[in-house]
């Protein structure tokens, strides 16, 4: 394959937007709730969180490969792997796979540098906290997406909806505004049910090395009940961002992209085969990337009216 395609599928590039996305949130919404908006510190907040999602992916992937997940998820039967495979498959050494890492974590750490010069010293608090989860999420001595204690889930809604929608805002405005973290709920919760649901392709395997996620502590059954209820606090979360003001009403449209969980949900059984879960995932990546964009356009819809 080309570099570029190569590039694309070590980084899992596809899923950038859930990082995107809540950037984007926090960044409008300092125009919308703040008045301001400068297009360089937007530009260098998103190649820098940008940068740092897909750092997060290939760590997680180094590490799977270290500790012996990445290849149990491949020799376990009727168990999908959701990692690159391009270290257990032998496409790319470890050297190469490290060196492409960190050189993500440096365009990363450059940004959250030249942001802190721009907008403020507290820029270190939000891209430091967003490193330690991202490096120790699957790296010892912490390990704790391995726990199986609820730590990663939490660690998501916090990297991936409280750190970047706030993050961003404080970028754009050197403040701190409580309608920002209000307004990351929502696509922090969504983006928690992606990873949530994708352990469920490969439990097995998890459970064979030794990683204790939620779904391999909770048993399958269980699991899929607590995935429902994922998905339920997430369109709460966004009914308070409307009622608190952090959003406006018509913000509410996003509650349409629950609709498609029904029926793949009903299909389910309390145990199935790895491959019926597939869907799941699948709308669980489009709900995320769906509802964040019908986020970012109703704010820039009520920034647009309100300067009319």
């Amino acid at each position: 394959m080309d570099k570029l395609t190569l590039f694309r599928r070590a980084t899992r590039f596809q899923v950038i937007p859930v990082m995107i996305l809540p950037v984007a949130i926090g960044s409008v919404g300092a125009w919308v709730w703040n008045g301001r908006f400068d297009w360089l510190l937007f530009l260098i907040t998103i190649i820098g969180a940008g940068a740092a999602h897909l750092f997060s992916n290939m760590i997680n992937d180094l590490w799977d490969y270290r500790s012996g997940v990445d290849v149990a998820a491949r020799e376990t039967a009727a168990t999908i792997s959701t990692n690159s495979g391009f270290l257990a498959n032998g496409t790319l050494s470890v050297a190469v796979f490290a060196a492409m890492t960190w050189s993500l974590f440096g365009i990363a750490a450059v940004c959250g540098v030249l942001l802190t010069v721009l907008s403020g010293y507290e820029v270190l608090l939000f891209a430091g906290l967003g490193g330690l989860i991202a490096y120790f999420y699957v790296a010892p001595p912490i390990r704790f997406g391995y726990r199986g204690k609820g730590y990663s889930e939490l660690a998501i809604v916090i990297a991936f909806g409280v750190l970047p929608v706030m993050g961003s805002h404080f970028v754009q405005t050197s403040e701190l505004d409580w309608r920002s973290l209000w307004a990351s709920l929502p696509i922090g919760l969504l983006t928690t049910l992606i990873l949530f649901n994708h352990h469920f392709l490969h439990w097995r395997a998890d459970q064979a090395a030794g990683k204790k996620t939620l779904v391999v502590v909770f048993g399958e059954a269980r699991a899929l009940q607590f995935s429902k209820l994922l998905l339920a606090l997430a369109y709460l979360a966004l009914i308070a961002a409307v009622l608190l003001h952090s959003l406006p009403y018509y913000a509410l449209i996003g509650l349409i992209t629950i609709l498609p969980f029904i029926r793949i949900y009903r299909a389910l059984q309390p145990s199935n085969p790895s491959p019926a879960y597939l869907p799941l995932m699948g709308v669980s990546v489009k709900a995320a990337i769906r509802c964040g964009a019908i986020l970012v356009v109703c704010l820039a819809v009520q920034g647009i009216l309100a300067a009319i």
